[in-house]
């Protein structure tokens, strides 16, 4: 099975207007046009009966005491944890594409409805659930995509993978409101195929892209 973006290139930075947020030059970051990237996928495996699909970010800080603090760094040699930024599952399998901006095209404040998704897909909660769970104006449910916003100060150019997986069932049993790692481990003895695109994002100016 392979899969292609014409939203970016294989290894390189993601445009900004896919992002959570873009960089500032007063206020370190604003909010960005948080629109989904364009997906599409062939060579489909025979007996494929659904889709899912994950993108995780694995450079996440392990801790965040210097995560966006002024005068300090997040050390590239601090160990790194996975972030989900979309989780989709039960897309049909005649299913080959989805559009830039499709699934989203803003930021939404306390998260995005769901798990009722087009195409009849359900989406799960992404990472920012967790992240802004403290956050009196942002806390909530984050549905289906919301892009990269790794800490201004991190030491390390991020990584973001986008993994399509063929399934040889119709509807992955994972309920209510699920999560990447409930995916993961639904998936198990089910995936016929995989593919992958990785895209990279820095809101730190002293790292290069």
């Amino acid at each position: 099975m392979r899969l292609s973006t014409t939203s970016f290139n294989e290894g390189q930075a993601i445009p900004g207007d896919f992002a959570f947020c873009i960089a500032h030059p007063e206020h370190h970051v604003c909010l960005g046009k948080n629109h989904n990237p364009q997906l599409s996928w062939s060579d489909v495996p025979e007996g494929t009966r659904s889709f899912a699909l994950l993108c995780h970010d694995p450079d996440v800080p392990s801790k965040g005491d210097d995560v966006n603090q002024a005068n300090r760094t997040v050390p590239a040699a601090l160990p790194r944890v996975d972030f989900f930024h979309w989780v989709l599952v039960d897309l049909p399998a005649d299913l080959r594409e989805i559009r830039n901006g499709e699934f989203s095209n803003d930021v939404t404040p306390r998260g995005k409805p769901g798990p009722a998704a087009l195409h009849g897909a359900r989406q799960g909660i992404n990472s920012y659930t967790d992240w802004f769970a403290g956050d009196g104006d942002m806390r909530g449910d984050y549905f289906g995509y919301d892009g990269p916003c790794p800490p201004w100060n991190d030491e390390i150019l991020h990584r973001y993978v986008f993994t399509l997986f063929a399934l040889d069932i119709d509807k992955l049993p994972v309920n209510g409101t699920f999560d990447g790692l409930q995916v993961r481990a639904a998936m198990q003895g089910r995936i016929l195929a995989q593919a992958s695109v990785l895209g990279t994002y820095s809101l730190n100016p002293n790292v290069p892209a």
